[in-house]
């Protein structure tokens, strides 16, 4: 996600059904089955370094729970749980809301929201997860052809397919920008929009503002576009979405030598003969700050077993980056050059957006990418049995 692009404040509202009702205050009814009798907190989400801020906090009962929380606007929220890496983000665009899932169930299509704004940020969801998995998937099977010497008009035939799949994805996240009818919604695709030219976004992004213009968080990103487009020549070509030069599985990963939160310099190199999930993100990233509990609890099942973590951050504020590795607990090492998307690591992995990650073995080489939610989970326990 381009941090220029990325709303920096995201609050929360709704409107009130009859006149007993305070303007503002919204509830979440929810059951969740598979899970443990525990602490449910309802966060407020921020899409710049601050801290997600804890509404409420309640008791889960047998599955079941209540939280309530009042805000200025419609925003985007998170529940989190006490003995739980599970997490689920939501949009308050109703007073009441209904809430169903499965603990076991770690996946896009399980927990169900059920109002439209979260019906519709669901369906956005699933549809970049299998745009990227589709991007993922081409690019490390032309880096295995390449390296196998493999049919160069094969080659050739999945870079043009790549490609078309990266023009593809592109053209949804503007579409869904101009189209999207959520505020919410929309300003969470804006976060997709790294490789997009500014230009191709000139006529989409104003026109948030008419389509809710009562929404402060739209005036707030129309502000920082407008300020973004002032800086950006006509003439600038961002990078694509996908890069046919990203190492795939079977490489060897590239070294990275970064600072860490005490000055001193570190390399990835130094972790060889271990299992290492390189994991690139950073404190203004939201998408990345709610995959951390889950990255944190397969860390603290895995980390007698051969296997560590290496956090790369994309921040440029130190300060910044400092407190959410202590507000998230992320009790690993961590390197940053603090230069946001001109950081080394970027142009190494050649990856377009955070969260992201590959899995190396003992040995340093690429054995999985992107591993997510229950994915994480799932490879680990695969290879360190």
């Amino acid at each position: 996600m381009k941090k220029t692009l990325v709303i920096l404040l995201l609050t929360a509202s709704l409107f009130s059904c009859n006149d007993k009702t305070e303007k503002g205050i919204f509830t979440v009814k929810g059951e969740l089955k598979n899970t443990l009798d525990q602490d449910i907190y309802l966060e407020q989400i921020f899409f710049n370094s601050k801290d997600p801020e804890v509404l409420d906090t309640a008791k889960i009962t047998g599955g079941k729970f209540t939280v309530t929380a009042k805000g200025s606007e419609e925003g985007l929220y998170r529940l989190r749980f006490e003995k739980q890496e599970v997490g689920y983000i939501f949009i308050n665009d109703k007073p009441d809301i209904n809430f169903r899932a499965d603990a076991k169930e770690m996946t896009l299509q399980g927990p169900d929201f059920n109002t439209p704004a979260n019906q519709s940020f669901k369906s956005f969801l699933i549809n970049v997860d299998n745009r990227q998995k589709s991007l993922n998937t081409l690019s490390q099977e032309i880096d295995s052809l390449s390296k196998n010497k493999g049919n160069d008009s094969l080659i050739k035939s999945k870079i043009v397919e790549l490609n078309t799949v990266a023009t593809g994805f592109k053209t949804f996240i503007v579409k869904s920008i101009d189209t999207i009818p959520d505020p919410v919604v929309a300003m969470f695709a804006l976060g997709y929009t790294r490789g997009i030219d500014p230009q191709d976004l000139k006529t989409v992004v104003p026109a948030l503002s008419k389509r809710f213009p009562d929404h402060k968080g739209i005036a707030g990103i129309i502000a920082q576009y407008n300020e973004m487009i002032t800086k950006t020549p006509d003439t600038q070509t961002p990078a694509p979405p996908a890069k046919t030069g990203k190492p795939g599985i079977g490489s060897l990963a590239p070294d990275i030598i970064m600072a860490d939160t005490a000055g001193k310099p570190f390399s990835l190199s130094s972790l060889k003969g271990k299992y290492v999930l390189v994991d690139f993100w950073a404190s203004w990233c939201a998408p990345c700050r709610g995959e951390n509990p889950n990255v944190v609890a397969n860390y603290n099942k895995y980390k007698n077993k051969n296997f560590t973590i290496l956090g790369v951050s994309l921040d440029e504020d130190r300060a910044a980056w400092v407190k959410a590795i202590k507000k998230d607990k992320l009790a690993w090492k961590n390197v940053s050059d603090l230069k946001g998307w001109s950081s080394a690591a970027v142009s190494k992995y050649g990856f377009d957006g955070i969260p992201y990650n590959v899995l190396l073995d003992p040995q340093g080489k690429i054995i999985a990418t992107e591993l997510r939610d229950a994915d994480l989970g799932k490879k680990l326990a695969e290879v360190l049995k």
